[in-house]
């Protein structure tokens, strides 16, 4: 079995920690040497020094190799009797002293360098392990990022199916209607003439939609226009009618005549309201222990136009009510959970406000403000 030889590096690493080792002790030895006279006691603080700064730069082993060539030093040069490797009695408890303490400063020296060196070590790993990090995370924003991106994407579609779901439901609807009228022995020309006139309304509504959404494509301004609220709200009742008496729901209005115009989107308007109203007409199919009715309302409060929705349905709890206006939340079994998101945004793109609350005496109750100007405004 051959013996191992150290390679070159390993022994100029040696030759540096060592030589580290005897200079330190001979440069505290020369200083030593000429500072002595002017002590009546022998100056050894130098030697610690060395003792120090060896374990500090060479490690553990030139620590203490820097402790025997001090103690042999002090020995010889320091301690009486001069120049023997003797020790009189007296100075025993000295030189043991030294020693002790020179093996002291090594070790607490030595330990302190691996504290810092493993503390070092311990800082770069770190700033390794959040460098790697940041870069996962950068990674996941980007991920995250496109995943917002479909799920918009998906947001928008659905918001645009919702908004025309419902004025095309109804064109078929009173198509049926239309046949059934015309079908009839004579023909029932009158209600057939009625139904194609919703036909027609319902089919210019949806084209309004399509428009407005082209328009957002487009980044083109918003058509507003002054608006009687009361006459949006008449529009609707009797839009609604025949809907609500097929659900026995009695629909009522309080509004105020005279009301000073709004400057709003027509369409965008009209869909608000008539979210509020399907919303609570559909509230109200499984009451059964109370009167059905839905009442419109609309005054002016605080230099604002206040119009409020009542329905007597099944009602909301305080919770509730501030969260189905979060996109997707629907208490609805066959919902999507936007019309409600959908409308808030458009009122308060109108500088407005919408908010639910439950009614008192059972029930829901949504209501919106709009902000009143002059005529000669260019809001």
């Amino acid at each position: 079995m051959s013996n191992r030889v150290p390679s070159g590096p390993v022994i100029l690493k040696l030759l540096r920690r060592f030589g580290v080792s005897m200079l330190s002790v001979g440069l505290a030895f020369t200083v030593t040497m000429l500072l002595q006279p002017l002590f009546p006691y022998p100056f050894l603080f130098l030697f610690f020094g060395a003792v120090i700064a060896s374990a500090w730069f060479g490690g553990a082993a030139a620590g203490i190799f820097a402790v025997l060539l001090s103690t042999t030093l002090v020995e010889y040069f320091f301690v009486p009797p001069f120049h023997s490797f003797s020790i009189s009695a007296t100075a025993e408890a000295y030189f043991a002293a030294f020693i002790l303490c020179a093996l002291a400063a090594s070790w607490i020296s030595a330990a302190k360098k691996k504290s810092e060196v493993a503390l070092q070590e311990a800082l770069d790993h770190l700033e390794a392990r959040v460098s790697e990090r940041s870069a996962e995370l950068l990674k996941t924003q980007t991920e995250l990022a496109h995943l917002s991106q479909v799920l918009s994407m998906g947001e928008l579609t659905a918001s645009i199916a919702h908004e025309i779901n419902q004025p095309l439901t109804a064109v078929v609807t009173h198509g049926h209607a239309c046949l059934e009228w015309l079908s009839a022995d004579p023909p029932n020309l009158d209600r057939t003439r009625q139904t194609i006139e919703r036909i027609i309304q319902d089919g210019t509504r949806a084209g309004a939609t399509i428009t407005r959404v082209r328009a957002l494509f487009r980044k083109e301004a918003r058509v507003k226009e002054w608006l009687d609220i009361n006459e949006v709200v008449h529009e609707l009742t009797i839009f609604l009618r025949d809907d609500a008496m097929r659900r026995g729901i009695i629909v009522r209005t309080d509004l105020v005549p005279g009301l000073p115009k709004v400057k709003a989107d027509r369409v965008q308007l009209q869909q608000v309201l008539l979210n509020l109203l399907t919303n609570g007409m559909e509230a109200m199919d499984e009451v059964t222990n109370r009167p059905k009715e839905l009442i419109i309302r609309a005054r002016v409060e605080d230099a604002t136009l206040l119009v409020r929705v009542e329905d007597s349905g099944k009602g909301l709890d305080e919770q509730t009510a501030e969260k189905i206006f979060s996109p997707f939340f629907t208490t609805k079994a066959d919902g999507i959970g936007l019309g409600l998101s959908l409308s808030r945004s458009i009122i308060e793109a109108h500088e407005g406000r919408l908010w639910a609350s439950p009614r008192p005496s059972g029930g829901s109750i949504f209501q919106f403000t709009l902000p009143v100007r002059p005529r000669d405004s260019d809001g």
